[in-house]
C-alpha cells in the first residue's frame, strides 16, 4: 500500500509542485488550501478546501496520513509584508496553521513534519551590507528579523523543535531562499520579485520603461521550483531535522536581474528606480550546511530557470490581455 501524504498549501505555487513531485514518487496525496490551484496544478488524490486556522480542518486532514508538508501561510511579495498594512494577519494566520497542524500531526500521530520556513527570519543586522550578507544557519540569533513574517516563521521553527523535544515528533525545517518558477503567483499584489519583474517585462511596450523599488543595488538569490522541491524531498527522506537553507548561492542585484529579464524578453527597456519596499539590502543562501548534511546543493543556473519562468509568465500576461478586449 501506498504511503499516505498530506500537503498544507496545496493550492499555492511550491505545494502544487511538491504534490506533484510526490505522486511521481508513488504516494497517495492529499492536498488542503483555502482555494484550489488557480493555474489547474491539482493533481492531489483528494483536496479540501479548508482553513487551516480551524483546528476542526487540521484535525481532519491529518487524519490516516504518513507524512505532513506544512507550507500554509499568509504571504506574498515586498509589496505585501513590508508595508506594515497587513502584519496582523500575517503573524495571527500563519501561526494558528503551524499550531493547529502541528497539534492534530500529534495526536494523529504522524509519522514525518515537514516545515517551510523563510530566510526571512535572519537578522537585519547582518544584512546590511549588499555585498556580503550573512545567512549561515548559526547566525540566525540574537533574533532580529526584518518583518513580522520573519518573526512569525523563527517562532514556528522553535515551535515544531519544541514538538521534536518534548513528543519525539520527527521534524524538518527549510528555510527558503526566494522561490520562483511556473505557475505561480505573478499579478495581485502579492507576487515575489522575480514574476513582478516578468510581469513589468512583458507588458511592457518595445523601447518603454519598467520600475524597479528601491536603489536596485539589494541584492538576493533565487531558487527555481524544481530545485526547492529536490530539497524538500532530500531533507525529509534524512536524518537531519535543520534548519537548513534551501536557496542559491548565485546572488544578484535587482538591477541586474530586471537587466537579465529585460535582455530574455528581446526587448529595449530602460529601469526607473522608484521609492518602494525592499526589505533587507543584501540576502544569499549559505549552502555550506546543507551539502554537509545532505551531500547536495542547489546547482541551476539562474538565467536557466528564468527562461522557462519569462516565457509562462509572458504567456499569461498575452492570454489575460486577449481575454479583457
Amino acid at each position: 500500500m501506498s504511503k499516505k501524504a498530506l500537503v498544507c498549501g496545496a493550492g499555492g505555487f511550491i505545494g502544487g509542485h511538491l504534490v506533484n513531485r510526490l505522486k511521481s514518487e508513488g504516494y497517495w496525496v492529499r492536498g488542503v488550501d483555502l482555494k484550489e490551484n488557480e493555474y489547474g496544478n491539482m493533481n492531489a488524490d483528494e483536496f479540501v478546501t479548508g482553513d487551516l486556522c480551524d483546528p476542526r480542518v487540521a484535525k481532519k486532514v491529518a487524519a490516516g496520513i504518513n507524512d505532513v508538508y506544512q507550507l500554509a501561510a499568509d504571504m506574498g511579495g515586498a509589496g505585501y509584508i513590508f508595508t506594515g498594512e497587513n502584519d496582523a494577519s500575517v503573524m495571527y494566520n500563519s501561526a494558528m496553521c503551524n499550531l493547529n497542524v502541528l497539534d492534530a500531526c500529534y495526536h494523529a500521530g504522524v509519522k514525518k513534519i515537514f516545515y517551510s520556513s523563510s530566510a526571512c527570519m535572519y537578522p537585519e543586522y547582518n544584512q546590511l551590507d549588499p555585498d556580503n550578507p550573512k545567512c549561515s544557519e548559526d547566525s540566525a540569533y540574537p533574533a532580529a528579523p526584518d518583518s513580522e513574517y520573519g518573526w512569525e516563521k523563527l517562532f514556528s521553527e522553535r515551535l515544531y523543535l519544541a514538538y521534536h523535544r518534548n513528543h519525539g515528533t520527527e521534524v524538518h525545517i527549510a528555510r527558503f531562499h526566494n522561490i520562483f518558477g511556473p505557475q505561480g503567483t505573478w499579478q495581485g499584489g502579492r507576487e515575489k520579485a522575480p514574476a513582478a519583474i516578468c510581469r513589468k517585462v512583458a507588458e511592457a511596450p518595445e523601447n518603454g520603461e519598467i520600475e524597479i523599488w528601491g536603489d536596485g543595488k539589494q541584492t538576493r538569490s533565487f531558487l527555481f521550483i524544481d530545485e526547492c522541491v529536490e530539497g524538500i524531498r532530500r531533507l525529509v527522506e534524512s536524518d537531519f531535522s535543520g534548519p537548513v537553507n534551501i536557496g542559491s548561492e548565485e546572488m544578484i542585484t535587482i538591477n541586474d536581474f530586471a537587466k537579465m529579464v529585460i535582455d530574455l524578453s528581446g526587448k529595449n527597456l530602460t529601469i526607473k528606480n522608484i521609492l518602494g519596499p525592499t526589505g533587507v539590502r543584501g540576502r544569499n543562501s549559505d549552502n555550506k550546511l546543507i551539502y554537509e548534511k545532505l551531500g547536495w546543493k542547489p546547482v541551476m543556473p539562474l538565467r536557466e530557470g528564468m527562461l522557462k519562468t519569462y516565457a509562462w509568465i509572458r504567456e499569461m500576461s498575452n492570454a489575460t490581455r486577449l481575454v479583457s478586449y
